[in-house]
């Protein structure tokens, strides 16, 4: 059934918190190209795309050889990619974020290789909050599941909830941005139309996928994963490049 699998990277210039994010130079290299790189680790370069509407980005991308489709405004990144799929020939399309600089390409095969045994499932990653994290703050995504590793729920606020703290969590979950979809299921999620509620008032867009009833599947990663959110977390990153890369 499954031919090929491409890896979809979003890419859009304009940024509320952080314009021209995607080209900022991180170490001697523009964001985007580090995930770029990670990402073709595990499929090949010549199964990454990025997926932008912006000449700018496509120009770096072009220069430094990897792979670009050029995408109308979208609503949000996935409704971005959702375009993107229909422009490639692939059967499975792995999400990973543009500001994901740290992410682990075994992590990105382990989210496929669950793919490709649960194609009627979104898989998302996820990994444990770190002891210098806050389960307060609202720019980590808090994960609930059932205990066959579904999603429950997705959410800014600290979840699960309590009553008593002798029943709080001892540790939460937060999202990984990995994703795993079929074309399919980008098309459903484009086709919504429009934000649903939740996904509105929580700024969550996998919250779609629960309104059209396609069950998303929660998978494990390695901890450690660190995004440019803003321009204060650059110096946080670079750190982490130069401790993981040796350079």
């Amino acid at each position: 059934m499954v031919n090929r699998t491409a890896i979809l990277i979003p890419a859009r210039y304009e940024s509320s918190r952080f314009p021209g994010k995607p080209l900022i130079d991180l170490v001697g290299k523009p964001m985007i190209i580090w995930v770029a790189e990670l990402s073709s680790e595990a499929v090949g370069k010549e199964n990454v795309y990025i997926a932008t509407d912006d000449d700018r980005i496509a120009k770096v991308v072009s220069d430094w050889g990897y792979n670009f489709v050029m995408t109308g405004p979208a609503l949000t990144g996935t409704d971005r990619l959702a375009e993107a799929a229909l422009q490639i020939d692939a059967d499975i399309f792995i999400n990973v974020q543009g500001d994901e600089t740290l992410v682990n390409p075994e992590d990105i095969l382990k989210i496929k290789q669950v793919k490709l045994a649960n194609p009627e499932s979104v898989i998302n990653g996820y990994s444990y909050l770190g002891d210098d994290e806050d389960p307060k703050n609202v720019n980590i995504p808090k994960v609930i599941m059932n205990e066959q590793d579904e999603l429950v729920y997705m959410s800014r606020c600290a979840l699960p909830g309590f009553k008593d703290k002798k029943q709080a969590p001892t540790r939460y979950k937060k999202q990984v941005c990995i994703y795993a979809f079929t074309k399919e299921q980008l098309r459903q999620f484009r086709d919504f139309g429009r934000k649903s509620e939740l996904e509105y008032c929580e700024d969550i867009e996998i919250l779609r996928f629960l309104e059209l009833g396609v069950p998303v599947k929660m998978i494990e990663t390695r901890p450690g994963s660190l995004a440019v959110d803003c321009p204060e977390d650059v110096a946080g990153v670079e750190n982490a490049l130069r401790k993981l890369h040796g350079l």
